[in-house]
């Protein structure tokens, strides 16, 4: 069974440098979340209808789920950076 975690990680990282963006352009930090999950949806909906190979979801609903998951994702992956950083 194959999970399809090269797309997932793909639109993670693109989340990620989205939140990275956001984050040096002024805007207020507590916008992120709601930046990167939305972006993810965008991009898990796009990765559906362009057709990446072994993409984990069949329709829209799924993908956009997907996505939102994989973008908030990036929100964690900063965090655990951080906190494994202050110790």
């Amino acid at each position: 069974m194959d999970f399809g975690i090269a797309s997932v990680a793909a639109v993670t990282v693109i989340c990620y440098l989205v939140g990275l963006t956001v984050k040096t352009s002024g805007l207020d930090n507590k916008f992120i979340p709601a930046i990167v999950g939305g972006c993810g949806g965008l991009l898990g909906v796009a990765g559906l209808y362009l057709g990446l190979p072994d993409f984990p979801a069949t329709d829209p609903l799924t993908a956009l789920a997907v996505g939102i998951v994989s973008g908030l994702a990036a929100t964690g992956c900063d965090q655990v950076a951080k906190q494994m950083g202050n110790k």
